[in-house]
């Protein structure tokens, strides 16, 4: 099995949802700011409760926020 990630739209979902900061975000799903940066960047991989409430407050399917990759066994 290959080495796998998970990804994410929320930099964009934020500047298009009323350019939202890190900061607002972090407030409405309950954690710090550099949670989110953290998620941001693919360095943080959040709790699937966590990523449910980041999908919630842009008001989207999971799967349209996050997506699991994984890269082929070479």
């Amino acid at each position: 099995m290959g080495q796998s990630h998970i990804s994410n739209h929320i930099r964009s979902l934020r500047f298009n949802h009323n350019e939202m900061t890190q900061q607002q975000l972090a407030d409405q799903v309950g954690v710090t700011r550099q949670t989110i940066v953290a998620i941001e960047k693919g360095k943080y991989s959040p709790s699937l409760e966590l990523a449910f409430r980041i999908a919630r407050v842009f008001q989207m399917p999971l799967e349209d926020v996050f997506a699991y990759e994984e890269d082929p066994v070479q």
